[in-house]
């Protein structure tokens, strides 16, 4: 009875305090809706104090917008704000990209976000060899001050979102982009969007990286403390365990490398000498979301917890604000299939719908016809479309963590945060998630993983509808065609602009480039300033080269 008065009391507390402060001036979002029964939907779901008498209910489930945050980082979550649609996009050139993000602005999106192409992921301008037939193929081509400029095409800066999907030369796009808003007059602390800035994954899992592990850190942390003084809206990072999953790795794999990723970071960042409560409120997290909805809540219901506690526990992170995971989904591209694509809309609905009742901040739906390229128009607005249906007509956003409770989800939500901190104290054994990577142990956790999966797949024991059972006839979808010319027109464009421009006044940037890569000042100011001497994307990544050397990959059998 002791346990039923206080959570009584706690409950009573939440309600007259923290969910009417968020509130705030629009109580209209406390009052209950109704399903098309009349059954009354609350904003919160508690269970009845008569009837529950379990302490660890309060300690380990408790209510949103409070430690330890299994419930949502906010007391209200979508009754307050639906979550960014954010649809990840980019291809060609900067000119076609910007109509992309217009037209998807245009339906309803109310978030960009970027994808770039592998030679821009690398460091290599459009006309260096190892460009050839990549330029524009997965993602936008941006190399320049030019480019920028024209992707940010009539987009206000200082009012729209920004997600950049970039890593290894993540602080170069970010200069780009500040550059371009300075000579815009946008003031930079009104600049709000992400770069994903997560190196230690593409070691790991993806393979986009180009310094070894040390500097490449050093960039990261330059970045949260350039943020921190000058971009304090900006999110310095999107630590991810999308890619992680894509390479095959299972859903407590991906919670576990994921947090241990961002123990990472946090810890490098304190070595610098940064306070961790003076950076942690702008670190954000990238999730995978698979086609086991139950499994996929209890995985983002765990990750809140784990990442809570690890803040205030490992890091003495004292603000709430560092204790909360933010985070961004994109549904599972590595399930989509080629054969019988239109079922792909239904795994994709499925897929969101599980990101949405697990509390996600931020969504991108794939769309139908990504297993044969780039998605067209029509396929990325009934991605959008999927979204919005599920925001505006299901219902779920009615209420906070409709699932709280669950003897299953509460069970799922348990186990995924128990096999997740065993495979972190496995980590820790092996000296930290740095070290774990440079013995090559996750990586091959991963490959494991990925081969169970596909064995049961060939096998028939897991099934995919379309691909190993109730097979149909092809039916050919129209994909988008990217013009051949696309590629030459980049090389000529990149050429003509270093002819153009002040060759001291690049030379003299790039120097002092060099010159701090070699001592310990923040690159981040120097990088702003050489692209906006005109640099190009392959002269910063170069200058960096000189000093900090390529990383070459361990063979991990």
């Amino acid at each position: 009875m002791a346990t039923q008065g206080k959570l009584r009391t706690a409950t009573m507390a939440f309600e007259e305090g923290a969910l009417r402060q968020a509130a705030g001036g629009t109580p209209h979002i406390l009052q209950p809706r109704a399903t098309s029964s009349g059954v009354p939907v609350r904003v919160v779901h508690q269970p009845d104090p008569e009837q529950l008498a379990d302490e660890p209910f309060l300690s380990a489930v408790g209510f949103p917008g409070e430690y330890p945050f299994t419930r949502g980082i906010h007391p209200t979550m979508y009754r307050s704000r639906p979550w960014t649609m954010r649809q990840y996009a980019g291809f060609g050139t900067a000119e076609e990209s910007n109509a992309r993000y217009r037209f998807l602005l245009a339906q309803g999106q109310t978030g960009l976000s970027v994808a770039f192409d592998l030679p821009t992921q690398m460091g290599l301008d459009p006309d260096h060899p190892r460009a050839a037939g990549e330029v524009g193929r997965v993602g936008v081509s941006i190399a320049t001050l030019g480019d920028m400029e024209t992707l940010m095409r009539d987009i206000p800066q200082g009012d729209v979102s920004v997600s950049m999907t970039i890593n290894a030369t993540a602080t170069t796009l970010l200069g780009l982009y500040c550059a371009v808003a300075r000579q815009r007059g946008v003031d930079w602390k009104t600049l709000e969007g992400t770069v994903q800035n997560d190196i230690l994954k593409e070691y790991m899992a993806r393979g986009t990286y180009i310094f070894p592990p040390a500097p490449s850190l050093r960039l990261t942390t330059d970045l949260f403390a350039f943020c921190a003084r000058e971009v304090p809206s900006w999110n310095t990072i999107s630590i991810s365990g999308y890619h992680i999953r894509e390479a095959g790795c299972t859903a407590a794999q991906e919670l576990a490398f994921t947090l241990g990723d961002g123990a990472a970071y946090v810890q490098a960042a304190v070595d610098r000498g940064l306070d961790v409560d003076e950076f942690a409120g702008r670190l954000s997290f990238f999730f995978n979301v698979h086609n086991h909805f139950l499994e996929e809540v209890a995985k983002f219901r765990a990750a809140r917890r784990m990442w809570a506690r690890i803040m205030r526990e490992r890091f003495r992170a004292k603000n709430p604000r560092s204790w909360m995971l933010r985070f961004h989904t994109q549904t599972a591209g590595s399930t989509l299939t080629a054969q019988q694509p239109d079922n792909n809309v239904v795994r994709v609905t499925l897929q969101a719908l599980a990101a949405v009742m697990g509390g996600t901040q931020s969504l991108h739906t794939n769309s139908r016809d990504e297993a044969l390229g780039l998605p067209t128009e029509a396929s990325a607005r009934l991605a959008l479309r999927t979204q919005q249906v599920i925001a505006y007509e299901s219902g779920v956003a009615d209420t906070v963590d409709p699932f709280a409770g669950s003897y299953v989800v509460e069970q799922l939500t348990d186990a995924l945060e128990a096999r997740a901190r065993a495979l972190l104290e496995r980590v820790d054994a092996l000296g930290g998630m740095v070290r774990a990577i440079e013995q090559g142990w996750p990586q091959h956790e991963i490959q494991d993983a990925a081969y169970q999966a596909q064995r049961a797949v060939e096998e028939g024991r897991q099934v995919v509808v379309g691909v190993n059972r109730f097979q149909a006839e092809e039916v050919r979808v129209a994909a988008l065609q990217l013009d051949p010319a696309m590629e030459r027109a980049r090389v000529e464009q990149v050429r003509a602009w270093r002819a153009a421009r002040p060759a001291a006044a690049v030379a003299d940037a790039l120097r002092r480039l060099g010159d701090g890569a070699r001592g310990d000042a923040n690159l981040v100011p120097l990088i702003v300033e050489a692209v906006a001497a005109r640099a190009t994307l392959g002269e910063v990544a170069d200058a960096l080269r000189a000093v900090f050397g390529e990383h070459r990959e361990s063979v991990v059998l």
